[in-house]
């Protein structure tokens, strides 16, 4: 596993060379401090995806602007990397998926379309290994299964458009998945295609986590579907076709902050939830589509939109 930040020791000596280069400074003064109270340092982690980004960025900067010192880690390959860092104390905090870390934490889980039921089955998950779910917010980015308008006619095995997930069953065998590489042991993407609707692709390609090389696969005929998020930008903006889930396998995945208990306190609690309370599925596809197709730095749009949302 990746070194994600400083050992503990580093870490303490860091936190008194930054007390000592604060001494004669005003209240306002670096270092983590107001008024001479340390905050100290928390680290922040994303998988690296545009709006598990953005959303990360949101979190690190409403931190910053409140004088905790932030540390990043928002380039990690998968949720597998990223949970035992929180679980070790590598990392501190970073956006969540409701479902999809119910399922990590425990496949055999019940899940649901309510975000309420999936967070009373994952709560008691977390707090076993130390963390704490904060609130959710209220837009849900779930997978989405995606193809392009010449996929949609040229594979229909009805001579209607293929406009469903269920569609796929009869031709999948011919077509090409394109997916992150955790795809085949996820239980919403492959073993869930197969279970719920009995879609087993001819061939799959491992590529990113719904980003720019399984967008540039499926453009270029690499794959024949692509797994993308339904909150990307890029869908609407190349005019490809979302196929519905109409057997429901998706369930709720709202985002939702996840924190080592350990540093949590009332305030961060309070800063994390007010960025959550403005996360809806409008807004959050606007910004991705800023980073994915404008190529924007997600840092920058986290805190143009912080801005106005009043929280910096």
């Amino acid at each position: 596993m990746r070194s994600f930040r400083s050992s503990v020791l580093g870490a303490s000596l860091l936190a008194l060379a930054l007390t000592a280069a604060a001494c004669g400074q005003d209240e306002a003064g670096g270092g983590g401090q107001v008024g001479g109270e340390e905050k100290g340092s928390l680290t922040v982690g994303a998988v690296a995806f545009a709006e598990n980004q953005i959303v990360a960025e949101m979190y690190a900067q409403v931190l910053e602007d409140a004088a905790y010192e932030v540390e990043r880690q928002l380039t990690l390959d998968s949720r597998e990397v990223l949970q035992p860092a929180i679980e070790s104390g590598e990392i501190d905090l970073a956006p969540e998926y409701l479902s999809s870390l119910l399922l990590f934490l425990d496949p055999d889980a019940e899940t649901s379309g309510d975000p309420e039921e999936v967070r009373a089955t994952l709560e008691p998950l977390l707090e076993e290994k130390g963390q704490t779910l904060l609130e959710s917010a209220p837009a849900s980015d779930t997978n989405a299964l995606v193809i392009t308008p010449v996929t949609a006619n040229d594979f229909s095995p009805t001579g209607s458009p293929i406009a469903k997930t269920s569609d796929l069953a009869p031709v999948a065998d011919r077509m090409t998945l394109g997916a992150p590489p955790e795809c085949p042991e996820r239980p919403f993407c492959i073993p869930g295609f197969k279970r719920v609707y009995g879609i087993e692709f001819g061939d799959f390609k491992p590529l990113d986590v719904g980003g720019p090389l399984t967008v540039e696969a499926l453009e270029q005929g690499e794959i024949d579907v692509a797994l993308l998020f339904s909150t990307s930008g890029v869908i609407a903006d190349k005019g490809w076709v979302v196929l519905e889930d109409d057997k429901g396998l998706q369930a709720a995945e709202h985002i939702t902050p996840v924190v080592r208990t350990e540093v949590l306190d009332e305030e961060i609690t309070t800063l994390l939830n007010e960025v959550s309370a403005t996360l809806t599925d409008e807004l959050i596809t606007e910004l991705n589509g800023r980073v994915e197709i404008g190529g924007e730095d997600p840092a920058t749009v986290a805190t143009e939109f912080l801005t106005d949302q009043g929280l910096l």
